[in-house]
């Protein structure tokens, strides 16, 4: 997972992969049997780990849409930190181009999409809205903004608890903006 995740599918070398896992080549094939084989193993291991967390932790979460959102970004965030090579893996697979692959990334990152959005439609109460706030722009922009700080654009240089510090500020900022006076107490 940490040399896919350096290297992205097509320069990701099984030698490499081998050797960072103190195997042999030839063990790799024989388990996998192919390179893609391996790395769809690695998008499918990921993606229920992700999945698994989320689904334990969803009933807890709170009904408004601002909560949910921090609920579902803890959750990517205390994965990622319990398994740090998914951190590298994740992003590296919204740069992902290798035909070889590319419809299985994009089915899972449009599976991660649809439970965002689902999670954002679902749980944004109108009647919570100001006045003259658009409920879809309102859904949009969060959904680009959670997007892009815990997606495609995933800091690697920044540890998670700043990027959760920020996440996290910025949405309460956001609630204060569009948020009625009595629905911020």
């Amino acid at each position: 997972m940490s040399i896919f995740g350096t290297s992205g599918y097509k320069k990701a070398y099984v030698s490499e992969i081998a050797a960072a896992a103190g195997i042999s080549k030839a063990l790799v094939f024989h388990y996998f049997g192919t390179k893609k084989t391996l790395y769809l193993y690695l998008l499918d291991y990921t993606s229920r780990i992700m999945s698994a967390k989320a689904q334990k932790e969803r009933e807890l979460s709170s009904t408004d849409v601002f909560d949910r959102l921090v609920d579902a970004a803890k959750q990517k965030i205390f994965v990622m930190s319990r398994y740090p090579e998914i951190r590298g893996f994740l992003t590296s697979i919204y740069n992902e181009d290798d035909p070889e692959v590319m419809s299985e990334v994009k089915e899972l990152l449009a599976s991660d999409e649809d439970m965002l959005t689902k999670i954002v439609i679902e749980y944004t109460d109108e009647k919570k809205l100001k006045d003259g706030i658009d409920p879809m722009l309102v859904e949009c922009v969060l959904l680009k903004f959670t997007e892009g700080t815990l997606g495609n654009r995933l800091d690697k240089t920044r540890s998670l608890v700043e990027i959760m510090f920020e996440y996290t500020k910025c949405l309460n900022m956001l609630k204060h903006i569009l948020y009625k006076e009595e629905f911020l107490k």
